[in-house]
């Protein structure tokens, strides 16, 4: 009896999932920072140091800050697992990110998002998701599984377009690719929804659970026994 394929990728299609809501919470809850993704953080930081109206230094610096922080946390952590079993790893992993977006649901509870108010758990909710979210890409890096990082699109859409037969190329994994593109874009769509209807406490949840319960199911899979690569 053949070997059934790894469920990584989808479990990881499931992580990008969670980046849209992760960035739908923040985009739209925190008052336009990314937690999941610094590039814009970086572009926001550029406005807020010319003084452009409606961006504020702080908030980018806190979610830079604290998803450096993430990823140094999760290299570390994934050096101490190579050669254990990948199950292990991700569900220590799992347990990390989940517990930090929970624990920002918690903050969430007494914030109110059109006011913005208490301002302190705005920076504790960005400093928390982002910390998970470095964690997150610092971990999926590692995995090395190309054009599913969960959290970057930039790199997949250009190769959905380079690769393509417009291009004269082959589309190798243009599923995946177009699997991580439209992934995303319904985590978004789901976070928006819940963010203008009930605030962060919901999307918070949800991304948590997501996590957890996706890594849980691949756990179960026999390819889950095999050691972290060096």
């Amino acid at each position: 009896m053949p070997d059934t394929p790894s469920p990584l990728p989808k479990l990881l299609l499931v992580l990008s999932v969670v980046t849209g809501l992760v960035d739908a919470i923040s985009v739209l809850g925190l008052g336009k920072v990314f937690t999941a993704n610094m590039t814009g953080n970086v572009v926001f930081l550029g406005f807020a140091a010319a003084s452009t109206p409606g961006f504020r230094i702080a908030p980018y610096l806190v979610a830079i800050g604290a998803f450096f922080v993430g990823a140094v946390v999760a290299g570390r952590t994934g050096r101490l697992h190579v050669d254990r079993p990948l199950r292990r790893w991700l569900t220590v992993s799992a347990l990390i990110e989940t517990g930090l977006l929970w624990l920002a649901a918690i903050v969430a509870i007494d914030f109110d998002v059109p006011t913005q108010a208490p301002e302190s758990h705005v920076y504790a909710i960005i400093a928390l998701t982002a910390l998970a979210m470095g964690y997150r890409n610092a971990t999926i890096r590692q995995l090395k599984i190309p054009d599913l990082t969960t959290t970057v699109l930039t790199l997949t859409v250009t190769g959905l377009a380079a690769d393509s037969t417009l291009s004269g190329g082959a589309n190798p994994n243009r599923g995946r690719r177009i699997a991580s593109v439209a992934a995303i874009f319904a985590g978004a769509a789901i976070g928006a929804v819940l963010v203008s209807h009930g605030g962060l406490v919901a999307p918070l949840c949800l991304a948590g659970a997501l996590v957890m319960i996706g890594t849980l199911v691949f756990a179960r899979h026999p390819s889950a026994a095999m050691p972290l690569p060096r």
